[in-house]
């Protein structure tokens, strides 16, 4: 009962915060990123559905046969392109924003929406699995509820959509089409089950649009009313490429 509480609190969570800000007269912010009820409703499914595989059901029975089908199909599954692919959707933002294709937030403040969303999954998650202690189909270790991979891939796939959505919706199709391998990867590889992936789409979707919701507030906290001017130019160090970011408000 107490893990069932604990994720329904993830649930629920999101919508008084909603409220909250939307009851605040203080920040006086006008948000271009609304949090609409109905966008709250794919990723709550989806956590809900992880809730409810905790328990003699048939969504946990289909954890199970998932599991039995792809091992007996794929007993020697080990390919590990999802240790990667997780980070593929995000990554395709810089890119994109470094080959002059622009999104919808300059870099500097779409970086920071990113850092908020990975803030709030990576908490959620870390939250999720210490209280589920849920086996790993493996048996590897009892951190198995939710897929971190999977809420980290999805999380970045929304942040790509969010961005990109005005200049074509293929990259968000894209993003997704990434994320959704990235998911069945975890299982292939016997670390997770089908409620693990599933919950972990949902925390990393619902942990973007709460991102996009909440940081213009964070920012106007942060910095009020100022101005961030910033450049960025590559740099060469320790036989290494990066970026170099210089920034003054």
């Amino acid at each position: 009962m107490k893990k069932l509480h604990c994720l329904f609190v993830a649930i629920l969570l999101p919508g008084f915060l909603y409220a909250q800000a939307q009851s605040s007269d203080s920040l006086a912010i006008k948000n271009t990123h609304p949090l609409k009820v109905k966008e709250l409703i794919l990723p709550a499914v989806f956590i809900t559905y992880g809730a409810l595989s905790f328990g003699d059901n048939p969504i946990r029975d289909l954890d199970l046969t998932t599991k039995a089908e792809l091992q007996e199909d794929h007993p020697l599954f080990a390919a590990h392109l999802d240790n990667y692919t997780q980070f593929a959707p995000a990554l395709a933002v810089y890119a994109l924003n470094l080959a002059g294709i622009k999104g919808k937030h300059s870099l500097v403040d779409a970086t920071g929406i990113y850092v908020m969303s990975t803030a709030i999954m990576g908490g959620s998650v870390f939250l999720l699995k210490k209280e589920s202690h849920r086996l790993r189909p493996d048996g590897s270790g009892y951190n198995s509820f939710p897929s971190g991979h999977t809420a980290t891939v999805f999380a970045a796939a929304e942040f790509l959509k969010q961005e990109y959505k005005d200049v074509s919706p293929w990259y968000g199709f894209a993003g997704y089409a990434v994320a959704t391998a990235t998911g069945t990867l975890r299982m292939y590889n016997n670390k997770h089950w089908l409620s693990d992936v599933v919950t972990g789409a949902g925390v990393g979707i619902l942990s973007t649009k709460l991102a996009y919701f909440l940081y213009p507030h964070v920012k106007k906290l942060l910095i009020g009313k100022q101005t961030l001017s910033y450049s960025m130019v590559p740099v060469y160090q320790d036989k290494s490429f990066g970026l170099s970011f210089h920034g003054t408000f």
